[in-house]
């Protein structure tokens, strides 16, 4: 197993450890605060790798080996005999609205912890490529609505829309709703218009990164200049001297054209010395450097932590417009995740949309490399996605007990033990293909 593997699966077991903690503390907290009581908080499935008990609590805390879960066992009739003395502590004895409240604890954990993460990133600063369009593809969306090269994105709808990441996820919120969209740039002239996108046709995009692409937009232009921009701390760019603003002017004595050609000069010479002339504030250096290689497409291919120097914004917030804005993207991304939800049910979406653990392990070690906003990020995006999934009713998940409450509220008893079994039965299966068909779209994504 290479080195890079090893660091993806471990920042993508962090990240289950930290977001399956949060889940299941949610659970733990509201059964603790409303009286129920809890037996055991386990992180993970299976054999009990870690387990420990503070002495005046009746609860047993595990680590366990399999990382896919969490549970908390409560005191429960139907699972085990309840001394009379500690029956007011059984789950299945309290009033409905607790039960409610106890299992919706866990997604709204995953939803909190989400607004909490993008609140610290808010305050902190988040930094993107402004969003500036570089070309427009003739007959496309864009061109229809009049945008034009250097248009400079402000809003999109009523979204603030200045970094690129900021500009695609406001148009993924919108593409849905079928109207026409009104986006404020300021054109290469300094001068503050609208463009108008034609909503229908940018319903039958996909709601993804590829978005932009579809509606005719090119952020950036074909041909980038060789100039360094970040440096990922440890690599072998920043080990050899190489600062943010050098030029790239000739490697190995071939006069590098662009920023394309210097990364096919890079990637082409794993763990062999390039000898690269720069210019750094007018005068010329000269610096050596080894690519480190890393594995990609089944070849091995050089490395050096470096990025190529774009037109960078930084955004912060004060601590309460970062929390309200917090708030609105916990809010538009958890609307995002059950409109595509709903679209691949209707087969108006691709399943190319899910990710299973291979794509998830790949983006946490790339975002946790890119640096601590970027895993965090992920960490709030993948957290809402657990919030949102474990809403859905399905039996096992939490959003199936919630409908069995539903049920039980409906009719003015609970589902007989019967039917809640069928139920998780079923609930099993599909979750079980559910899994097997992200697995098999990243096996796709992998190999294809």
């Amino acid at each position: 197993m290479s080195a890079t593997l090893l660091q993806e699966v471990g920042y993508f077991l962090v990240a289950l450890a930290i977001l399956i903690t949060v889940h299941e503390l949610g659970h733990f907290a509201v059964a603790r605060l409303l009286g129920v009581g809890v037996i055991r908080f386990s992180v993970g499935f299976g054999r009990p790798l870690l387990r420990w008990q503070r002495c005046a609590d009746t609860t047993e805390y595990v680590l366990a080996a399999i990382p896919l879960g969490g549970y908390v066992k409560m005191v429960d009739e139907r699972e085990d005999e309840v001394p009379p003395a500690r029956l007011h502590l059984a789950f299945n004895r309290q009033p409905l609205w607790r039960r409610v409240a106890i299992v919706a604890a866990g997604p709204a954990a995953n939803l909190l912890f989400a607004v909490l993460a993008y609140w610290v990133i808010f305050m902190a600063g988040e930094s993107g490529v402004r969003a500036v369009v570089a070309s427009v593809e003739p007959d496309s969306i864009a061109a229809q609505g009049g945008f034009q090269a250097g248009d400079r994105l402000l809003r999109v709808g009523n979204r603030e829309a200045t970094i690129w990441d900021h500009a695609v996820f406001a148009f993924m919120a919108e593409a849905g709703s079928g109207d026409d969209l009104r986006v404020t740039v300021r054109d290469a002239e300094g001068r503050e218009q609208d463009r108008l996108v034609d909503g229908q046709r940018m319903a039958a995009l996909p709601e993804d990164a590829s978005l932009i692409a579809g509606l005719g937009l090119n952020p950036r232009p074909p041909r980038l200049p060789a100039v360094v921009g970040d440096l990922v701390p440890g690599e072998p760019a920043q080990r050899a001297g190489l600062q943010p603003g050098d030029r790239i002017l000739v490697a190995d004595g071939e006069p590098v054209r662009d920023w394309a050609h210097w990364v096919e000069m890079v990637q082409a010479r794993p763990g062999k010395e390039i000898v690269v002339a720069i210019e750094r504030a007018g005068a010329p250096v000269t610096l050596r450097l080894t690519p480190r290689a890393v594995e990609k497409d089944g070849k091995s291919v050089g490395r050096i932590g470096a990025g190529v120097l774009l037109d960078r914004v930084e955004i912060r917030y004060g601590p309460l417009a970062a929390l309200a804005a917090a708030s609105h993207k916990t809010l538009d991304m958890s609307l995002l995740t059950v409109r595509v939800i709903a679209r691949m049910l209707v087969g108006r979406a691709s399943v190319e949309n899910l990710s299973g653990p291979i794509t998830m392990a790949k983006v946490a070690g790339q975002t946790a490399n890119a640096g601590w906003d970027a895993f965090v990020k992920f960490l709030a995006v993948v957290s809402i996605s657990l919030g949102v999934l474990n809403l859905l009713p399905i039996p096992v998940l939490d959003g199936g007990h919630l409908l069995f409450f539903f049920i039980e509220w409906v009719k003015g008893s609970p589902l007989s033990e019967y039917a809640q079994l069928q139920g998780q039965k079923v609930g099993i299966v599909l979750i079980a293909a559910l899994m097997g068909l992200a697995f098999f779209v990243d096996l796709s994504r992998l190999f294809g």
